[in-house]
């Protein structure tokens, strides 16, 4: 007598092999980990925190000498607590006129001149602190697949902008010391090229040894590359 039950065992059997397969398809941390840089960036990637000073693999940067299929593997800009000597400074800044009334020489103006002196001096308190932020927000650091840049904003109307290609990458020495940079963990990380400009810097940036890590991994498989032939 037939077994009317073999068909529906194959199809459980079946829809098993698929679940596992599907399984299998997703991402695994620690394979991924072995992948070099540019297989890793190829995964789906994180958005960039507007305020983060280190970002891996970030999927909404763009800059305007970006190529076409350029991606973008490291977004760095200095780290946070490179702002607190500013920030104490400003805050200083904005106690100031407090302290001021204090003394006889600002007393004995008249109210009126006392409010335009404060109002001035608030002003210049609020443009130094915006020239400060916008001093670290835009001072990044940026590593691709093909290239990595190092843009310093100077100010709104000028900017420096430098760059070279991984390949021309000859050393890559971090320099972290003292007890604040390392119990923060960031640092400088120094590239020397053989390209027109022989040394590009990455200053203060988050985990400096990770940084300098990964642009050897793209030394590295940009050389293979190469070798194979596989150079875009």
């Amino acid at each position: 007598m037939p077994d009317i039950f073999v068909a529906k065992e194959t199809k459980k059997e079946s829809m098993k092999e698929v679940k596992d397969n599907l399984d299998n398809t997703k991402p695994d941390p620690v394979n991924d980990l072995k992948k070099s840089p540019k297989a890793r960036h190829k995964l789906p990637g994180h958005t960039r925190s507007p305020l983060a000073a280190y970002n891996y693999c970030p999927t909404d940067v763009k800059f305007a000498v970006a190529d076409k299929e350029e991606k973008v593997v490291l977004f760095l800009r200095r780290h946070p607590i490179t702002n607190i000597p500013w920030i104490l400074l400003a805050s200083i800044m904005c106690l100031a006129p407090m302290v001021l009334t204090l003394f006889p020489p600002f007393g004995l103006l008249p109210s009126g001149y006392q409010a335009v002196v404060i109002m001035t001096w608030y002003l210049i308190t609020l443009a130094f602190i915006i020239e400060q932020f916008l001093s670290w927000y835009f001072n990044v650091n940026i590593v691709t697949d093909e290239r990595m840049f190092d843009v310093d904003f100077v100010n709104l109307v000028y900017r420096e902008i430098t760059d070279a290609h991984i390949d021309q990458i000859e050393d890559v020495t971090t320099v972290m010391g003292g007890v604040v940079r390392t119990m923060f963990n960031y640092g400088d990380v120094m590239i020397q090229t053989a390209g027109q400009v022989p040394r590009i810097e990455f200053l203060a940036v988050p985990k400096p040894d990770r940084v300098a890590q990964v642009l050897r991994e793209l030394r590295v498989e940009e050389e293979t590359e190469k070798l194979e032939g596989r150079v875009r």
